[in-house]
């Protein structure tokens, strides 16, 4: 479904992306790991074309398709229509618009009055509380409602592939096991493709069918959930598990993913 081939992007002089590739195949749920810094959001932006106020076009180099089609060089309005929504860290919604018009907002491209209005009814399906605060203003929300309104609002799209940016961000463990549930739901019932970036790496690994994992702008590892949680370094740095010789660890690690 999308295809990320050797893509290079830069701010400036810095090189935030040195020649990533990966596949993400349909029908799953795909999970972009890695700590801050390592070029997560960048890898969703760069695919939205959401750099390109920069000087130069990004990505620099590579190509990414979708559905067997190259985007790379698109406007973001067109990546949309073609069926990719983004949710991006922090949710951005319309705080002075309620909940309804941040919801419409999402279906800005779509003409078909009939299916928008079932889909503001699939929206509220999948996040009821949203249903009881339709004409709230969106910034009056706590940050999890947020969190729903925002990724709703990309579902009006009808999108083919979702991307989200930090969906547990600020949450609490509860709220974040319930927007995690919501997210296997759209990839279940409704079809949708699932890639996410996320901190929270024992969660993404609990849903997602495969997961990468990047550092300095690389990709390091790539492989199914299951494989990974068994995987010594990855338990010692991305899921707490220390030992007892983690310092010496840590150094050996680094090198290794920072020059591999």
């Amino acid at each position: 479904m999308l295809k990320v081939n050797n893509i290079e992007t830069w701010y400036d002089l810095i090189r935030a992306l040195h020649g990533i590739s990966f596949e993400v195949k349909q029908g799953d749920i795909v999970a972009l790991l890695g700590s801050n810094g390592a070029g997560k959001s960048t890898t969703l932006k760069t695919i939205m074309r959401l750099l390109y106020d920069l000087k130069e076009e990004q990505p620099e180099k590579g190509a990414i398709e979708f559905m067997g089609e190259r985007i790379d060089r698109k406007k973001t309005d067109e990546i949309v229509r073609m069926g990719i929504s983004y949710v991006p860290e922090g949710r951005e919604v319309f705080p002075e618009l309620s909940v309804l018009e941040n919801i419409m907002m999402g279906a800005y491209t779509r003409k078909d009055r009939r299916g928008i209005k079932d889909d503001i009814e699939n929206v509220f399906n999948h996040f009821p509380i949203l249903k009881d605060r339709t004409h709230q203003e969106a910034g009056h929300l706590s940050g999890g409602e947020q969190q729903m309104l925002a990724i709703g609002r990309a579902l009006m799209s009808r999108p083919k592939l979702l991307m989200l940016d930090e969906p547990s961000l600020g949450l609490s463990p509860l709220l974040t096991c319930d927007i995690f549930t919501i997210i296997r739901d759209i990839n279940q019932k409704d079809g949708v493709t699932i890639l996410l970036v996320e901190q929270n790496v024992n969660m993404a690994l609990k849903y997602a069918n495969f997961a990468f994992l990047m550092e300095n702008g690389r990709i390091v590892r790539a492989d199914r959930p299951e494989i990974l949680r068994e995987d010594e370094d990855v338990k010692e740095f991305y899921l707490g598990i220390a030992k007892e010789t983690s310092v010496k660890g840590y150094k050996r690690y680094r090198r290794k993913v920072r020059f591999r």
